[in-house]
């Protein structure tokens, strides 16, 4: 989890009430909490809840996993994952039995996803912990060994 980022958040927050064409009352109000508090959460001074950035978000008609993620509180790809769950369970051309097939599927995928990330990356990681044989070129060190030099060759 990421560490909160309560001024990035303020601004944002801020940008998109004025956005919304809302005061800061009126936000306020339409969020379910206080003006002063609203206005500390802006200018950076307060580290809101996730219920209320869920209540703020509402009032905004924003995603709550968007502040979320200018909290910190959850990171990008969370956020994503999220947002993707929820168009698929929101979409009323499918029905229950459909949204969970393909919910499971995209479990599937991810995972799969992963795994194959996971794998590339502990090939990358064993190739950079081997030593470089290319560099020295394959001679063994017997073949590198020069000979010495006042050796006669011997003729039998």
């Amino acid at each position: 989890m990421a560490s909160l980022n309560v001024g990035n958040l303020g601004e944002y927050l801020r940008e998109q009430r004025r956005t919304a064409q809302l005061s800061l009352r009126q936000l306020a109000d339409a969020a379910g909490v206080s003006n002063p508090y609203l206005s500390q959460i802006e200018r950076g001074l307060r580290k809101p809840s996730a219920e209320v950035l869920q209540q703020v978000a509402k009032a905004l008609r924003i995603s709550a996993e968007t502040l979320y993620v200018r909290a910190g509180i959850l990171d990008e790809k969370e956020r994503e994952e999220l947002e993707t769950r929820a168009v698929i369970l929101a979409d009323p051309s499918i029905n229950e039995r459909q949204k969970q097939v393909l919910l499971q599927i995209y479990d599937s995928f991810r995972k799969e996803n992963a795994a194959e990330a996971a794998a590339a990356a502990a090939a990358a990681a064993a190739e950079a912990a081997t030593p470089a044989t290319a560099a020295e070129g394959t001679a063994s060190p017997a073949d590198r060994t020069p000979a010495a030099p006042d050796a006669e060759p011997t003729s039998s």
